[in-house]
């Protein structure tokens, strides 16, 4: 029979759920760390006192107190001293960014993406951005390790992109690169960009609060991060969330999967050109433009905008009857096809979702906008850093 944890343990967990808080949360006062974490204030104290000396949160008198006597220190995280590197690998870009810890983003630098780049052929171009943002990392900075987000499907173990047809990548051993151009010695973490990017705005975005979130991200395809009951669904080998190629249409277009009728046929990139008549439009800002035209009164885009509206609201309702969501989010290009046809996505939601599912879910579009992969991966770099303090070193 095991005996219960030892002392050693029990701090180090508490120090973990100091500074996580203080991570997710930012500048708190000892007497708010007291209440929220359970713990007396003599322990507070000495927590506090280990983590200002681990060099990864200050502490400071309050500038302003209604209180008598002595304010309560506030503990705030150590945002430029203690960072993370994150990557968002996108169909179209390469984001790159230096973010402290609390989230805050310090630097970034944003490539555009020749489609058919392969991850030998990314990673250089991510580490020149690396080697231009380390010119202003401060003396003494600490590098707590690196997270990427990446638009394939994600082998979980080791970061193999197992396949993403639109950026030309089957198995693809992006972790492994990365790793090798960059030379860090910490430790390198790959997600899937909704995957992350939900994580992200659970942790500090606009789905903050919610336990049961689906965040959906859309470029050529659309795939969906999941949390529920709090925490991230990402199935058994990292492989969870592929909602794109849930089958709508039996006899539907081709998908890029080798299967037809995909949901993303109809909602994705190529349906969309498909449906206005544009075969040959790819990327952002074709799309874009498609959505401009129909709200300008073009009749050719105005339809393909509505049916494909019409397609997101179906399968934002099965999604809904399915994992029963606090909180649907747009993200990426399916934010913009949503803000272009929300009538047409509700109208549909209305008809479709069950409505002891939907009485309570809303619809919204990321508070963390486009630096919701980016800090998602930052937040998968910390990790090591937040499970135990004091071994991140």
């Amino acid at each position: 029979m095991r005996a219960g944890p030892s002392q050693d343990e029990i701090r180090r967990q508490n120090l973990g759920a100091l500074l996580r808080h203080v991570h997710v949360h930012g500048a708190t006062t000892r007497a708010e760390l007291t209440t929220t974490l359970g713990l007396n204030r003599s322990t507070i104290g000495a927590l506090t006192a280990d983590l200002a000396g681990a060099g990864l949160v200050s502490e400071t008198t309050p500038k302003q107190t209604r209180r008598a006597g002595r304010p309560s220190l506030v503990v705030r995280p150590e945002s430029v001293r203690v960072y993370a590197y994150a990557y968002s690998i996108e169909v179209d870009r390469l984001r790159a960014a230096r973010i402290g810890l609390g989230g805050a983003v310090l630097d970034r630098r944003e490539l555009d993406r020749p489609r058919g780049l392969l991850a030998v052929e990314t990673a250089p171009l991510l580490a020149g951005a690396v080697k231009e943002m380390q010119q202003a990392v401060p003396a003494g900075a600490l590098c707590v390790g690196t997270g990427v987000a990446v638009c394939p499907m994600m082998r979980r173990e080791d970061g193999m992109a197992r396949r993403a047809p639109a950026t030309g990548w089957v198995d693809e051993p992006i972790g492994a690169a990365l790793g090798a151009e960059l030379g860090l010695d910490q430790p390198i973490t790959v997600g899937n960009v909704a995957d992350v990017a939900a994580f992200a705005e659970h942790a500090r975005g606009v789905a903050a609060g919610c336990d049961n979130v689906i965040y959906l991200y859309g470029d050529v395809g659309v795939g969906a991060g999941i949390i529920a009951g709090g925490r991230r669904l990402t199935g058994h080998g990292g492989y969870g969330g592929e909602v794109g190629h849930m089958q709508v249409l039996r006899e539907g277009e081709p998908c890029e999967c080798g299967s037809r009728g995909c949901w993303e046929t109809v909602i994705g990139e190529h349906g969309l050109f498909r449906a206005a008549s544009r075969p040959d439009a790819r990327g952002r800002d074709a799309l874009l433009a498609l959505f401009d035209a129909a709200g300008r009164g073009d009749a050719r885009a105005q339809t393909a905008v509505r049916q494909a509206g019409d397609w997101l609201g179906f399968g934002v309702a099965n999604l809904v009857n399915i994992f029963n969501p606090e909180m649907v989010i747009f993200g990426g290009t399916i934010r913009d096809l949503y803000l272009a046809s929300a009538a047409q996505v509700r109208s549909r939601l209305n008809s479709n979702a069950l409505s002891a599912c939907l009485e309570n879910v809303r619809l919204r579009t990321p508070k963390l906008g486009q630096d919701a992969a980016l800090i998602g991966a930052a937040e998968l770099a910390f990790e090591r850093l937040l499970a135990d303090p004091l071994d991140a070193g």
